[in-house]
């Protein structure tokens, strides 16, 4: 704690002994003892507090995690995936209504009309509904018209067969 050496304890004691005298001497070294231990006393006290202090506030902490481990823990427990499928579905759902029920605004053609003016073989020649002739609502949910093979698929396919074929036939 504090750098004396044993010559500087000597030099004080002589200095003290020729000061305060010999017989008032031992009294004097005692309550410095006495005066010591109470100051020490007082530092314990204080560290004691001190590291009291520094638990309470550790153990503040810690409560506040297992609180939010606890909160955590409930949320497992209730955990139900299709609420939240239902919640998203009932969303969308609502999203929907509330678009078909603004009706059609941009819809200019009638379905005849674009009958009439479709190529063969599309879906739209055959009667089948198609994005332009929708609501815009519904054209947005409507899936897409599957395109048709090119004849080259179809020439592949047959080729691709034929092997097999042969291949199921017996030897003679």
């Amino acid at each position: 704690m504090f750098d004396i050496s044993w010559s500087e304890i000597i030099l004080i004691g002589v200095v003290a002994l020729i000061v305060i005298g010999p017989k008032e001497l031992p009294g004097t070294l005692r309550l410095l003892g006495q005066w010591m231990t109470k100051v020490r006393r007082m530092a314990g006290e204080f560290q004691n507090q001190f590291q009291e202090a520094i638990r309470e506030a550790e153990l503040h902490d810690l409560k506040k995690e297992v609180d939010e481990m606890a909160t955590q823990a409930t949320k497992y427990t209730n955990f139900d995936p299709l609420d939240d499928v239902r919640k998203e579905v009932e969303g969308a759902m609502s999203t929907f209504d509330a678009k078909v029920a603004e009706g059609p605004t941009s819809v200019t053609t009638t379905s005849s009309e674009v009958h009439a003016s479709a190529e063969p073989g599309t879906p739209a020649a055959l009667g089948v509904p198609t994005a332009e002739a929708m609501p815009p609502a519904a054209a947005e949910l409507a899936p897409a018209p599957a395109p048709a093979p090119p004849p080259s698929a179809e020439l592949e396919t047959a080729e691709a067969a034929a092997p097999i074929k042969e291949a199921g036939k017996e030897p003679a």
